[in-house]
């Protein structure tokens, strides 16, 4: 089961094991079976779980965070307290991007730089005009006419 990007993000106050466990049971995952996927001991989960945790070191991030399909930023963002600050980041992979389609959302991301299927630099303008990428509805620059794709 899959959910939405609103339904992923963190909610305005939630803390960290609200929103472990939110995800978790929208995926239908056991706490070991999420341990599992994330690579983490299952005492570490209960701990998350129960709030007794509030700090996250890097392997534990990522790991939850490619368990729970959800953008490392979200685990940061709940355990500073912060809103998630939406990805208005407009770019995509030249070479893997079927014009007309949204782009993979992993190259949304903020700190995506590069396709992960084929290493080519996301391209966020126009290779002729460098005017920015708007819509991804065009397969064409509103700007020059030349084709985003390659």
């Amino acid at each position: 089961m899959y959910f939405l990007a609103e339904q992923q993000a963190p909610r305005l106050g939630e803390t960290l094991d609200n929103y472990i466990q939110r995800l978790r049971s929208g995926l239908h995952l056991s706490q070991q079976q999420l341990a599992t996927r994330a690579g983490i001991h299952i005492q570490s989960m209960g701990k998350i779980e129960r709030g007794q945790t509030q700090r996250l070191n890097q392997k534990t991030k990522t790991g939850l965070a490619s368990a729970l399909s959800i953008p490392i930023e979200y685990l940061d963002a709940v355990l500073c307290g912060q809103p998630v600050s939406t990805v208005e980041k407009k770019q995509f992979c030249p070479k893997c991007w079927i014009p007309g389609t949204n782009p993979d959302p992993v190259w949304l991301m903020q700190r995506a730089k590069y396709c992960l299927t084929c290493g080519t630099t996301l391209r966020t303008r126009c290779r002729n005009c460098s005017e920015a990428i708007t819509d991804f509805k065009h397969r064409f620059c509103p700007s020059c006419g030349t084709a985003y794709s390659e």
